[in-house]
């Protein structure tokens, strides 16, 4: 019975998965490249006058009308980094360039996605296709934004953890310096899972950044990022946000943050033989913490169910991961039942929540372990 409905089933899932995709390249979306488009200007702003003015906005400003003189523009807030990698496709035309960036970034997580995925046939196919089916992924690659690049970060640090390659985990982390808000705490998620090479190699990583920042940037530079993005920041960002999703502020939202890094990293401690679980948590709290998220930082969030999807295979877990794969693809984002957005967070909650709720359950200790350093499903090497 369970090898012929597994037998039907795979083809049937890999047919739905492919109409998701089909639906997501079909359904209009926003003006073209908006996001590529902040980050190509900062590029060219810093080529052309010096990396000290990308964060100069209105210099930015210009730059941008000169690039597609009918597209509104938006400050640049994002981290040097995404300028530095912006820079690599200035020399194009920027049609051309735009398309270059959207096709590698939708490649890049793609690849990423199959070279860490434990499963192997047709199921591997259907499993990467479902984690890049929602609605936020090519949304991420419409707008040209970067955030699929720490998707995949987070996503070959995953593999890279299970084989007990913790400094390539950590070069791999390296992504997360495209936007760090996004991902925030899953290197603090991996340290207090004992992953201490893996943090001190992202350390050392940052740190190398740094350097590069202030010595391109200059103090000037760094003084107008660090004004801007611990400055009032531009409206229009809040939904995904602890804000946005339940009407809280002030003290209440500093102290709801507070609980949820303590939470996040406290099952990253209790959960630290499953990488995936790890990893999941850290982001799951990076994206409950950050002040400021858009409709494609949800990419981090596919990403996390998929660890969970991968390490829990009983159906209490993959039922519900299933209900909310359904909700976030376009057949019911298409549709006049689709989520708000800023009820996302309390599905992030949720599955916060169930992890933490793993953490201590009694009979956890008691069942074979995902070990954190092998290959799921398989046991580690001597």
């Amino acid at each position: 019975m369970v090898t012929a409905a597994r037998r039907f089933g795979v083809p049937f899932a890999f047919v739905v998965v492919l109409l998701a995709l089909a639906l997501d390249l079909w359904k209009p979306t926003e003006p073209i490249g908006i996001d590529f488009h902040t980050y190509e200007a900062a590029a060219r702003a810093g080529l052309q006058h010096g990396w000290s003015h990308i964060y100069d906005q209105p210099v930015v400003a210009i730059e941008q009308k000169q690039l597609v003189p009918g597209q509104r523009t938006q400050p640049f807030l994002s981290p040097p980094t995404t300028a530095w990698l912006a820079a690599s496709v200035a020399w194009l035309p920027y049609w051309p360039s735009y398309y270059v960036w959207a096709v590698f970034t939708f490649i890049a997580l793609a690849l990423a996605l199959f070279w860490a995925s434990p499963d192997r046939g047709l199921v591997r196919w259907v499993v990467v296709g479902a984690v890049l089916a929602p609605w936020w992924v090519l949304h991420a690659v419409h707008l040209g934004q970067v955030v699929p690049l720490v998707a995949a970060g987070v996503i070959l640090a995953w593999r890279f953890v299970r084989e007990r390659r913790d400094v390539a985990a950590g070069i791999a982390l390296v992504l997360l310096s495209l936007k760090p808000n996004t991902a925030l705490l899953v290197p603090f998620a991996l340290l207090a899972a004992g992953r201490y090479r893996t943090f001190a190699t992202l350390t050392a990583a940052g740190i190398v950044i740094a350097g590069v920042a202030f010595a391109t940037l200059g103090s000037s530079g760094i003084s107008a990022y660090v004004g801007q993005v611990t400055g009032p920041l531009p409206p229009g960002a809040s939904s995904l946000t602890l804000e946005g999703a339940f009407g809280v502020g002030g003290a209440v939202a500093t102290v709801l943050r507070v609980l949820i890094i303590g939470a996040s990293l406290a099952a990253a401690f209790r959960l630290r033989r499953s990488p995936g679980l790890v990893i999941a948590s850290g982001t799951l709290g990076s994206l409950l913490l950050a002040p400021y998220l858009h409709g494609s930082d949800l990419c981090l969030l596919g990403a996390a169910a998929w660890f969970v999807w991968e390490e829990r295979t009983a159906l209490t877990w993959r039922l519900p991961l299933a209900v909310g794969w359904l909700i976030s693809s376009p057949f019911v984002d298409s549709s006049a039942v689709q989520l708000r957005l800023n009820r996302w967070p309390l599905l992030e909650l949720a599955l916060l929540a169930a992890l933490v709720f793993e953490a201590w359950r009694p009979a956890r200790g008691l069942e074979a372990p995902l070990t954190g350093e092998a290959e799921p499903r398989t046991p580690a090497p001597a």
